[in-house]
């Protein structure tokens, strides 16, 4: 029976009242697609400006030396060598203790935790953490990892601090792959006598392998420009020196000094030159912006990448 709204007038005809209604919706559909176009237009024209300009205050200060320069009080000799081996070095850490958590809390909630109200509010406070401001998680690690666990101001406390960042990101993506995986091929593995870890480990992870990593790319390309919890658990915005070499105490192989090494990255350089009144340190600062653009979109293409590689080797 069809609602008030639609109900045919009397003395209309049931062709002619259907065409209307036809009609109508199409309308309704195409000015709905009118307004996403201009949406799009939009976003694409504020970031095509912002980047325009960028590009044109930062391209023509790109060079070898700005890139294996220290940062100085003069901005024709100021380069950024210590904020991308800090900012390589932070991400480093983060993507060791967040991909292997995060993947491994995404299989389990998926595929081992038991359906009960413990669960349902692990997966709540999950979802819910990865929409948390990032200022939180600086604060969060400020009292953990630099006072309660004396990691101090340093490599280890930054990264471990954007890994809680991207942890709730990496889990929902995990788990979002793992759903697209069809039920039969578990019960059809299942049926050939195969245990669960056998189904999970020759199954469901790598045919949800190009989810999972592009969730992960996602994640860390969102970490890589945080600036908030990282000033917060102190990062250096003047810094003219480098950790210590994996490989310079000649009686280990390798050495992890580093970790507790203090640090600068990218973002913070960034924000400590657009603070400054002269010209050349914003140009600067543009020129330091490109380089970070360039780090996240080659985050993504590979990302991308990952993902037709892997999903050219599924067959269902």
């Amino acid at each position: 029976m069809d609602s008030p709204r639609q109900m045919r007038p009397a003395g209309e005809s049931e062709v002619r009242w259907r065409r209307r209604v036809i009609a109508r919706r199409r309308a309704w559909d195409w000015l709905f697609g009118l307004v996403g176009v201009l949406a799009l237009v939009l976003a694409a024209s504020v970031f095509a400006a912002l980047f325009s300009e960028m590009l044109v205050a930062g391209f023509r200060h790109l060079s070898w030396d700005f890139l294996t320069s220290f940062p100085s009080r003069r901005p024709a000799d100021a380069g950024i060598l210590s904020a991308w081996v800090g900012t390589t070095l932070v991400m480093l850490v983060t993507a060791c203790v967040a991909v292997p958590l995060g993947i491994g809390a995404g299989i389990y909630l998926e595929e081992y935790a038991p359906r009960n109200l413990l669960t349902d509010i692990i997966e709540i406070n999950v979802t819910n953490l990865a929409g948390v401001p990032s200022i939180i998680y600086g604060l969060l690690a400020l009292g953990l990892f630099v006072y309660q666990f004396g990691l101090g101001q340093s490599i280890a406390s930054a990264g471990l601090t954007l890994a809680l960042l991207i942890l709730p990101v990496v889990i929902v993506a995990t788990r979002e792959a793992i759903r697209t995986i069809p039920q039969h091929i578990r019960e059809g593995a299942h049926a050939c006598g195969a245990t669960k870890w056998q189904v999970v480990a020759h199954h469901v992870i790598p045919y949800s392998l190009p989810g999972i990593l592009t969730g992960v790319i996602i994640g860390l390309a969102r970490a890589i420009g945080e600036t908030a919890p990282i000033i917060t658990i102190g990062a250096l915005t003047f810094i003219a020196f480098l950790p210590p070499s994996p490989f310079s105490d000649p009686h280990r192989l390798i050495s992890f000094d580093w970790l507790m090494a203090p640090f600068s990255v990218m973002p913070i350089q960034m924000f400590n030159w657009l603070s400054r009144p002269e010209e050349a340190f914003q140009q600067n600062a543009a020129a330091a912006g490109l380089v970070l653009v360039g780090m996240t979109l080659s985050m993504n293409a590979l990302a991308i990448w990952i993902r037709y590689r892997f999903r050219k080797t599924i067959k269902w």
